[in-house]
């Protein structure tokens, strides 16, 4: 390997990280993680520093390089402090609430929209009008967030639907008298 990466990955306490050929498994407070990694790329643990190498300067291996340290660096600040994505719902009538574990949304529609957790996800109703998706894998996090987002995605017209939080959405002007 010829490589170092440049930025190491600092392991705190109370996390422990088992690195095979092509699998990397985090454990943490919160849960514990899986990852299938290219066998190319080298994954080293000195006390609580990780580093990842790659073995030529070539493109694909540098993508690949970045990709598995940003992996790496994505589980252990998944088993430590997690992750959430946090989703307005603006509308007349639009509002959420939980069913159990279950998210159930009306968003004009003539029924409630139910979403259920996919395993390591929760939902938080804070306001009816606001939902947090929290977990330990980002992806998944990410992943549930953008399926309730495209329950109704918000319309350019009146701005009604489901954003993130902060999201700008871009106004067009309606019809001309």
């Amino acid at each position: 390997m010829s490589r170092i990466g440049k930025r190491p990955i600092e392991v705190p306490a109370g996390v422990t990280i088992t690195v095979n050929p092509g699998h990397v498994t985090v454990q943490g407070p919160k849960g514990e993680l899986h990852q299938a990694v290219p066998a190319r790329i080298g994954i080293v643990q000195e006390d609580n520093v990780l580093t990842v190498t790659r073995p030529t300067e070539r493109g694909t291996d540098r993508a690949l390089h970045g990709l598995t340290r940003t992996l790496v660096a994505n589980m252990v600040e998944g088993v430590t402090n997690g992750f959430e994505k946090k989703l307005e719902i603006q509308g007349v009538g639009y509002r959420a609430a939980l069913q159990g574990a279950d998210l159930e949304i009306q968003a004009g529609y003539s029924h409630p929209v139910k979403i259920e957790p996919r395993p390591g996800i929760s939902f938080e109703v804070p306001v009816p009008t606001q939902i947090v998706v929290k977990g330990i894998d980002k992806q998944a996090v990410g992943q549930t967030a953008a399926e309730i987002r495209k329950v109704r995605p918000p319309e350019p017209y009146k701005g009604k639907g489901i954003r993130y939080e902060g999201e700008f959405v871009r106004r067009k002007v309606g019809k001309r008298a």
